[in-house]
């Protein structure tokens, strides 16, 4: 009996870049292998699978319009939106830091129990300081199957001190031709920071048109392949 491939699910990533120095720095961590079965051991920007919930809750600010357009090429409206919010509750999860801004949030006691702690320190997510610049599909055959979008964020929008919570330790701000060549970087990693890169050299990848190609990462036909959306 041929074995049943796994359907992938939504995640997020928030990748914070940090340009205040001489080369721009990422924030990665090592992803523990006590929590997980997928990619352990390896340095990976903060992010995980989508929640139900995660398009439910208020934002301060919504996504930009040239930000919405490029998620809805493989997204509906409301599905993106919980896509953006997913990677501000994992980088807060990960790591402790806010993408947000203050204001009066809804009931408390109707928040999903996944958000409550952020909303807790006053701060609602602002979704209009990210960008998207990169989709993967983990291959079939892999223990765990994601369908992830890759955001960017400027760090200057990030309130708080970078702290573990266990899941992604030993958090480090790396410069990206660094993160690249770490040994312990996955491969879909080292793409998506490729890009990165490839944008910090051209533009401001915060700023980018919406008429602009969103590189996939994927396998076809056993091979892996880079698209673009």
């Amino acid at each position: 009996m041929a074995k049943r491939t796994l359907r992938p699910r939504d995640a997020a990533t928030l990748i914070l870049v940090r340009r205040d120095r001489p080369v721009p720095e990422v924030l990665m961590g090592h992803r523990s292998a006590r929590y997980h079965v997928f990619m352990p051991n390896t340095f990976v920007f903060p992010g995980g699978r989508v929640d139900r919930a995660d398009g439910r809750v208020v934002a301060v600010r919504a996504l930009r319009p040239d930000v919405t357009v490029r998620l809805l090429r493989n997204a509906t409206p409301s599905r993106a939106r919980g896509l953006a919010l997913a990677a501000i509750r994992e980088l807060f999860e990960e790591t402790g830091l806010i993408v947000g801004a203050p204001a009066t949030a809804a009931d408390p006691a109707r928040l999903p129990d996944t958000w409550r702690a952020f909303y807790a320190t006053g701060m609602v997510p602002a979704l209009d300081v990210l960008d998207y610049v990169f989709r993967a599909i983990t291959p079939p055959g892999d223990v765990r199957r994601f369908h992830a979008r890759f955001f960017i964020a400027d760090a200057r929008h990030a309130h708080g001190e970078a702290k573990s919570n266990g899941e992604l330790v030993d958090l480090q701000w790396i410069a990206i031709d660094d993160a690249i060549a770490m040994p312990r970087t996955p491969g879909i990693t080292r793409h998506v920071l490729s890009e990165v890169r490839r944008l910090l050299a051209q533009t401001d990848p915060m700023e980018l048109p919406a008429a602009h190609a969103v590189p996939v990462y994927r396998r076809l036909h056993g091979k892996d392949v880079l698209l673009y959306d």
